[in-house]
């Protein structure tokens, strides 16, 4: 198998390319729920709604910690403090997925 592998580069570039276009669809999906979940804070979505809080479960899972909106980056206090967390940590951890994932994207796929 190895061989066949070596004597066809144009396997390899694919398989890079397949890598590169996936990790890069991760990263923006990640993204896009951290910042669904920002903004469904922000506007005070009803959280007993399912498809707000499967949202928001995905976003704190996405979040790995790092960027979480009770325990993140920055915390604020005082009035409306639950929505600048969010913006704040979550559109941060948003960006974090985007500079990440388009690095790994740009490591993964072959040079043209």
């Amino acid at each position: 198998m190895a061989e066949s592998t070596r004597s066809n580069p144009g396997v390899v570039t694919r398989v890079r390319m397949v890598l590169g276009q996936v990790v890069w669809a991760i990263a923006v999906l990640a993204a896009l729920f951290l910042a669904l979940g920002a903004l469904l804070i922000a506007v005070q979505a009803n959280q007993d709604n399912a498809l707000v809080k499967f949202v928001l479960n995905v976003a704190d899972v996405v979040d790995l910690g790092l960027f979480d909106r009770d325990n993140g980056i920055k915390q604020f206090t005082g009035e409306n403090a639950a929505t600048k967390n969010a913006l704040f940590n979550w559109g941060i951890g948003a960006l974090a997925w985007l500079v990440v994932g388009r690095i790994l994207d740009r490591i993964l796929r072959p040079n043209r």
